[in-house]
């Protein structure tokens, strides 16, 4: 799941626990976190989807979904995030939601696009080292 959101790819268990507890804060300080997926028949761990604080002030929400490389082009991905962003919109009342990619992933790309979320910028993320294509989200997608 860490290909595209670490330098190298993989996570140390340090820093697997630290992302842990950085989630856990979060639901506690914001109601939001990344929260595990399964799928439903088999009960098979395939991966997270979910928000974190982006720009609070202005009602703004980081979206992200990671699946496990077995699960991708399974419409796993499409499934959460419609659900996560159905969350925002009606529980927490996001005024926007904001998501990047890796600039190799163009997966998470079309899966934005087809989700309705419009390219801002470049932003630089730490963990890769590397500008992402960043978007936006204003209004959630017809249903």
């Amino acid at each position: 799941m860490t290909r595209y959101i670490s330098a190298d790819g993989k996570w140390t268990e340090k820093e697997v626990k630290d992302r842990l507890l950085k989630e856990i804060a979060q639901y506690q300080n914001h109601g939001v976190q990344y929260c595990p997926i399964f799928e439903a028949k088999q009960n098979v761990f395939i991966g997270c989807c979910g928000l974190r604080p982006y720009d609070l002030e202005n009602g703004v929400y980081e979206f992200g979904c990671h699946l496990v490389r077995s699960m991708w082009g399974k419409g796993y991905a499409s499934e959460a995030a419609m659900a996560m962003i159905d969350y925002a919109c009606k529980d927490i009342k996001a005024n926007k939601l904001f998501a990047g990619h890796h600039p190799q992933n163009s997966a998470s790309r079309k899966l934005l696009e087809r989700l309705g979320f419009q390219y801002t910028h470049d932003e630089y993320y730490p963990p890769t080292g590397l500008h992402h294509p960043s978007y936006e989200l204003k209004q959630p997608p017809a249903q």
